[in-house]
């Protein structure tokens, strides 16, 4: 049985790896935010996976402050597992270190032009980690767009609520493209990552991107709520003028293939969009036993 280091453990990701593979492998944690790193031995440990990020704030967050926790702590713990002997280093980063909203979609030998302190922070550990990598230290790069599951908080949950509050939503004929992953997708990918000891640049996506249209109604039909989508005049345009960055999330294209990834694994998804989407609603039975 392989022992894992997992970061960031109590993040829904994390827990969610943790209770689907307990009983393939053997589980140690750590937290940057409550563990002393000098204190943290891995020893004995053949993977770490370091999900631990200070992700896209909206709110904001300094250049300095993603520096420190998405290059300069991760680099600080893959020297520390290299020189201990881990075999291999799977780093979750994003689809943001590509870039933003785009009609095309973003690939594994994409060019890299992120837009934001948080992507570009993302993409200069990623470049950093693979300075780091030989024949006995692997390094794993998943990047991923929006992950979707039970448990999952900003945008994807408010519009959960938005949903199950209002009958009533103008969104109706939005003909975007945008892809998204179901965390048990997700993890089904860095299992293998890790089972097939690959190494290299992986992205992680559903199977077939979706209409912000499409979005809601399959979470109103997991919600078993009948929601109605209308057309408001000149809505459109005045979210673009007012709520750019709504607007793009909302109307504009941001698509992943991954079809190079599949390949390379041999890989497919172990759900659809729409089990992901009734498991985010109503919650994934896991073997307690």
């Amino acid at each position: 049985m392989k022992k894992l280091l997992i970061t960031g453990s109590n993040g829904f990701i994390g827990s969610y790896f943790i209770r689907q593979y307990k009983d393939k492998y053997s589980f140690k944690t750590f937290s940057f935010l409550k563990d002393d790193f000098k204190s943290l031995h891995v020893k004995g440990v053949d993977v770490v996976l370091h999900l631990s990020a200070l992700v896209h704030q909206m709110a904001g967050a300094s250049k300095e402050e993603y520096e420190r926790v998405n290059v300069t702590q991760t680099l600080e713990l893959a020297n520390r597992a290299k020189e201990s002997g881990v075999k291999q280093f799977v780093f979750m980063s994003t689809i943001k270190v590509c870039g933003e909203e785009s009609d095309e979609a973003y690939t594994e030998s994409s060019t890299c032009k992120p837009q934001d302190d948080y992507g570009k922070s993302k993409l200069k550990a990623e470049i950093e980690l693979r300075r780091l990598e030989d024949e006995n230290f692997k390094v794993s790069i998943l990047r991923t767009p929006i992950v979707y599951g039970c448990g999952v908080k900003a945008n994807i949950r408010s519009l959960v609520k938005l949903v199950n509050s209002i009958s009533l939503l103008p969104f109706d004929g939005i003909h975007n493209a945008r892809s998204f992953v179901y965390v048990g997708n997700l993890c089904h990918l860095v299992d293998q990552i890790i089972e097939q000891k690959k190494s290299g640049i992986f992205l992680a996506s559903d199977d077939e991107p979706l209409s912000t249209t499409d979005l809601i109604k399959l979470i109103a039909k997991a919600l078993g709520k009948k929601v109605y989508l209308i057309k408001i005049p000149f809505f459109k345009e005045l979210l673009k003028l007012f709520k750019p960055s709504f607007y793009k999330r909302l109307y504009e294209n941001l698509e992943v293939d991954n079809t190079q990834t599949k390949k390379i694994l041999n890989l497919q998804n172990p759900y659809t969009t729409q089990e992901g989407i009734m498991h985010m609603i109503k919650g994934e039975k896991f073997d307690t036993q």
